[in-house]
């Protein structure tokens, strides 16, 4: 028997809210903020891009940003009737044709990516590597760990159990995957002085 079609962005979103509730490092991401979308990719393959945050605001939290002389601002997103500070986004089957770990890790990787402060800006660490410092590998281990952590806490299985499958097990299971597709938001060239 099949079940009914599984909602993977709203799955996704629990997921995310739960980490944020148990992990300290994590608390101030308020999911009611944060629109998790997916994107189908071409092929299944369990490499290239697994997942993307997009900020919504420019760094320090403006909304505006200034490059080679020219103002700009980023589109709106509006989600149930808020504005979206960040959208995550997971690429399928991509994503959940990776392991178990692997699955969890690239979450976590991403929600770290949240500015601290909330602000709708990325989290910029020290130095040039600004994004995932001078090793985006030494940044995964940091992640595991997060992971690690997570999983002592015992979070239940209704929130987690589905990434134990791959994208085909919980396409049978469901007969479809369905959730949130979100475009792009663009970059708004601003008039001159109304920056």
């Amino acid at each position: 028997m099949v079940d009914a079609a599984f909602d993977f962005t709203a799955q996704m979103h629990i997921l995310c809210r739960d980490i944020a509730s148990r992990m300290s490092t994590f608390q101030h991401v308020d999911m009611q903020r944060v629109v998790v979308g997916f994107s189908q990719t071409r092929r299944a393959h369990r490499w290239g891009l697994q997942a993307k945050l997009t900020p919504m605001r420019f760094e320090g939290g403006s909304l505006t940003t200034k490059k080679r002389g020219l103002s700009w601002t980023v589109q709106r997103v509006y989600h149930e009737g808020r504005e979206m500070l960040y959208i995550l986004t997971f690429y399928l089957p991509r994503f959940l044709n990776q392991s178990f770990d692997d699955k969890l890790v690239t979450v976590f990787h991403e929600l770290f990516h949240i500015h601290p402060e909330f602000n709708g800006d990325l989290r910029r660490l020290d130095g040039h590597f600004h994004v995932h410092s001078r090793s985006q590998e030494q940044y995964d281990r940091h992640m595991a760990q997060f992971v690690r952590d997570y999983l002592r806490q015992g979070p239940p299985d209704e929130v987690l159990g589905f990434l134990r499958l791959n994208f085909g097990r919980l396409t049978r299971r469901h007969g479809k995957i369905v959730g949130l597709r979100l475009p792009v938001p663009k970059l708004i060239r601003l008039a001159q002085g109304s920056a």
